[in-house]
């Protein structure tokens, strides 16, 4: 039966993420899941895309604070809290504009000293209420600094069977999950629509295109043309290419890694490649 193998956060939009046996669902998804983003002059969310040197930025949690760190700077503390005295600013991310608050200068000035760019990190305030795209989502769905979807779902069969394909063996690190499944067949998710993982219900109602993030190696920033490469061979449909499935939950709770995966609804695949 599928279980929970592995669970992730990116508590900082596009920097490395954390690993973690335990963690709470909150209405925005994982509880400090892209928390937090970096942004340019003009209030534009910034990503590996554009600025590979930030998959070199790791972040960890202790008790009270949000730890960053990168090759040859100081620890950079931050509060897991809101900021006390913040002003709020107009921040976009992809179509949406929402509310964020400003987290210090000194973070500021970090961050633009490890990027050579200017930019600002924001933190997502709680009255600030970011809806997921109403063409696959109810009223009520809500994100954080997310892409578009509180979570991404992907199984560890699926990236056995690219590795094989590629005749590499690349880290799941590169596809960013947040939920990795293991004991199904690869590509399996493509058919679920409605599953449960522990006490909490997800819907599964759409597959998540790549951009070129997941050719850069995490641990140099180093980008190369696998594994867009293969994905482009075996997992292209309308000129993008799929790896994994966005969800959305029905409720909050915990998700604990061996939490039993229980398929409630499937459907034709998606994206409906050819056999």
């Amino acid at each position: 039966m599928p279980s929970l193998n592995a669970i992730f956060i990116y508590p900082i939009k596009s920097l490395a993420g954390i690993q973690l046996e335990q963690s709470i669902v909150t209405k925005t998804g994982l509880k400090y899941d892209r928390q937090w983003m970096l942004v340019d002059a003009q209030q534009q969310f910034l990503s590996q895309r554009s600025l590979p040197r930030m998959a070199l930025i790791k972040t960890r949690i202790s008790e009270h604070q949000l730890i960053v760190s990168a090759p040859d700077m100081p620890d950079l503390p931050l509060s897991l809290a809101a900021p006390e005295i913040a002003h709020s600013i107009n921040v976009t991310v992809w179509h949406d504009q929402c509310a964020a608050l400003a987290v210090s200068k000194i973070a500021d000035q970090w961050f633009s000293d490890f990027l050579q760019q200017n930019c600002q990190l924001v933190y997502q305030a709680k009255s600030s209420i970011r809806t997921v795209d109403q063409n696959y989502a109810l009223s009520h769905d809500q994100t954080s600094f997310s892409d578009g979807f509180p979570f991404l779902i992907v199984s560890d069969a699926s990236l056995a069977l690219l590795n094989q394909q590629m005749n590499l063996s690349l880290s799941i690190r590169r596809f960013r999950p947040n939920l990795v499944i293991t004991d199904c067949t690869s590509y399996a998710e493509d058919s679920w629509r409605e599953v449960s993982i522990g006490d909490i219900n997800f819907r599964l109602p759409k597959p998540c295109s790549r951009c070129s993030v997941p050719q850069i190696d995490p641990e140099t920033a180093l980008s190369d043309k696998e594994p867009l490469r293969t994905l482009a061979r075996t997992r292209k449909w309308k000129n993008k290419v799929y790896f994994g499935q966005n969800a959305l939950h029905d409720s909050a709770g915990i998700l604990r890694t061996g939490d039993t995966l229980v398929i409630h609804q499937t459907g034709a695949a998606q994206p409906p490649l050819e056999s």
